[in-house]
């Protein structure tokens, strides 16, 4: 890219964007001490393993691509994984936040479902029909709406999307009997939900106080497509330069986001074709920052897709390691959790960058 710093390798690239973070909370204070920290920070790092349950397109198969029209319609190997995680999170002494999408519930058998709120993994909201918030006409919040408008007819584009989320919040608590744990937005936004005042209000009315919606903008993906070399340095660079940026915010509303930490597993495995051993080197990188920097990481997959590439769980086996490596440093946690810490230290005034 041109114009863009390069760097011999990934420690000296981490030092030039901690030593730029420090300079922009320093701007314009006399000391360390009084200027605020550019994102919040805890007593140990908040590492969060989040599970988004919905089918996939090209997984399991390349070629498969009419997910698109049901989303919800779990297979059973994703079921089977979701669960086998699950356990293996619990045994470590964690718990894995997963969010569904409503279409499940229409399944025969959610006693997995059940299990899984048993044992005290939290289950949050990712709508009905996994839908684009951000669309500007009812044909673009899903490919199943293109296809049968009948099933919006008429009805405005706000109240569409409110009972689609209202629906699943619905569904959770009368299928499985608990109340949802937080939302998270199908598709992840680079700016969050910064300047949609409209879209904070309808979730803020159907009582979520936080969100999980940004995933930071980084370069360097989309020259692998279909390639499967190893990502190049920029790359790596660019995923470890926006660990800072998946921070928790606070929107003008006072609705909290927790964002996701690239690089999820479809950004890897589908925009990337990335081998496995590039998704856990990516995967230890921003881990590790959030250890050294105090800060969250909020790993996202989804087991249509990481079940496929990582039938083993190398990847939610790092992650439990590398806390158990650092018990003074780091701890696993839901981000219902990061948000009840980050809270007090997110003002007014701090909003997405």
């Amino acid at each position: 890219m041109p114009g863009r710093q390069r760097f011999a390798n990934r420690r000296e690239f981490l030092a030039a964007t901690l030593a730029g973070t420090a300079a922009v909370a320093l701007r314009g204070s006399a000391t360390a001490s009084e200027a605020a920290p550019p994102f919040p920070t805890y007593e140990k790092a908040q590492i969060a393993i989040t599970l988004d349950l919905e089918m996939a397109r090209n997984f399991p198969n390349w070629g498969d691509t009419h997910w698109d029209y049901e989303k919800g319609n779990l297979n059973q190997a994703a079921k089977d994984y979701t669960v086998a995680a699950c356990n293996r999170v619990k045994a470590r002494g964690g718990r894995i936040h997963t969010f569904v999408v409503g279409q499940v519930f229409e399944q025969e058998n959610v006693e997995w479902l059940k299990q899984i709120a048993a044992d005290g993994h939290p289950i949050g909201n990712h709508t009905y029909d996994h839908i684009y918030l951000l669309a500007h006409s009812p044909a673009e919040l899903q490919y199943r709406f293109s296809r049968a408008p009948w099933l919006i007819g008429g009805r405005e584009l706000p109240d569409v999307i409110r009972e689609n989320i209202a629906l699943t919040n619905i569904a959770l608590k009368e299928r499985i009997g608990v109340k949802t744990n937080g939302f998270r937005t199908p598709g992840g936004f680079a700016t969050g939900l910064e300047n949609r005042e409209d879209i904070q209000n309808i979730l803020l009315g159907l009582g979520f106080d936080w969100v999980s919606c940004r995933y930071p903008a980084h370069a360097g993906m989309e020259d692998l497509y279909g390639s499967g070399r190893k990502p190049s340095q920029l790359a790596f660079d660019e995923i470890l330069r926006a660990q800072a940026d998946s921070q928790p915010l606070r929107y003008s509303t006072g609705l909290i986001d927790v964002p996701m930490s690239p690089v999820s597993d479809i950004g890897a495995f589908r925009t990337g074709r990335w081998e496995l051993e590039s998704f856990l080197e990516a995967v230890e990188m921003g881990v590790n920052w959030a250890i050294e920097n105090k800060a969250a990481f909020d790993f996202l997959a989804h087991p249509s897709c990481l079940g496929v590439v990582d039938g083993n769980f190398r990847a939610i086996d790092l992650i439990c390691d590398l806390v158990a490596k650092s018990p003074e440093k780091a701890e696993l946690v839901t981000l219902d959790a990061i948000v009840a810490k980050a809270k007090p230290q997110l003002s007014p005034e701090r909003e997405p960058s």
